[in-house]
C-alpha cells in the first residue's frame, strides 16, 4: 500500500508541475497581450476566407509563423520577420501550422499582393510555380462559355485556360484570396513607445 502511495503523489506532483508549466504560466504571461499596432481585425470577407482556408486543408501544409533567424532562414527566404504573440491577437484559432510542405504564409499578402496571381495560383499552381506539389482547387471556379457581368474572370498565363473558355472565381475563391491578402504582418513587431519603458 506504501509504494502505491508513493506512486500516485509521483504522479500527482509530475502532473501539477507539467500543468503550472505548460497551462499556468503562459497564459499568464500572454493573457495581457494586445494586439500589435499595425495589426487590424479581419473583415466579414476575410473571416469567410479563412474559413475556406481551414475547409481546404491549407494549414496541413502551410504555416504561419517564421522563426527567429536564430533559428531558421525564414527572413533570407522573404517569409518576414519572426513572429510574435500579439500577431495573433485575433486569431481564433489560430492557424499556425506543423509542416512546411509549403512555403510560410505569414506574410504572403505582402509577397504576392495580386488577388490575380492568388486566384490563377488556387486554379492552376503549376501555371506560376513550376514543379509545385500544391493541389489546384478547380471546384472553387467555374467554367464558363462567357462572363457574365460582375463576374471575376481568372487571368492564366497561356496554354493554362481551357480553349474558348473563360475561368471564373466562386465567392468562396475571391474570400480566400481576401484572407491570403490580408496576412500582411511587416508592421513592427514591438511597439517602439512600450519598448522604451
Amino acid at each position: 500500500m506504501e509504494n502505491e502511495l508513493k506512486l500516485l503523489t509521483g504522479a500527482m506532483v509530475t502532473l501539477a508541475l507539467a500543468t503550472s508549466t505548460l497551462v499556468i504560466m503562459p497564459y499568464l504571461q500572454l493573457s495581457g497581450v494586445k494586439p500589435a499596432a499595425g495589426l487590424k481585425p479581419y473583415s466579414s470577407a476575410q473571416l469567410r476566407g479563412r474559413e475556406q482556408y481551414i475547409k481546404n486543408g491549407c494549414v496541413y501544409c502551410h504555416s504561419q509563423q517564421p522563426r527567429d533567424k536564430s533559428q531558421a532562414p525564414d527572413a533570407q527566404r522573404g517569409w518576414g520577420r519572426a513572429s510574435v504573440a500579439a500577431d495573433y491577437y485575433y486569431d481564433s484559432p489560430h492557424l499556425l501550422g506543423t509542416m512546411r510542405t509549403g512555403p510560410d504564409l505569414f506574410n504572403i499578402g505582402a509577397r504576392q499582393p495580386s488577388a490575380d496571381w492568388q486566384l490563377g495560383h488556387l486554379y492552376q499552381p503549376r501555371a506560376y510555380t513550376a514543379g509545385s506539389i500544391m493541389p489546384s482547387y478547380p471546384y472553387l471556379f467555374e467554367v464558363k462559355d462567357q462572363a457574365d457581368s460582375g463576374d471575376k474572370v481568372v487571368n492564366l498565363p497561356p496554354g493554362y485556360a481551357p480553349p474558348g473558355k473563360v475561368v471564373v472565381a466562386k465567392p468562396e475563391a475571391l474570400d480566400l484570396v481576401q484572407y491570403l491578402l490580408g496576412l500582411d504582418h511587416t508592421y513592427p513587431a514591438i511597439d517602439a513607445e512600450n519598448a522604451k519603458k
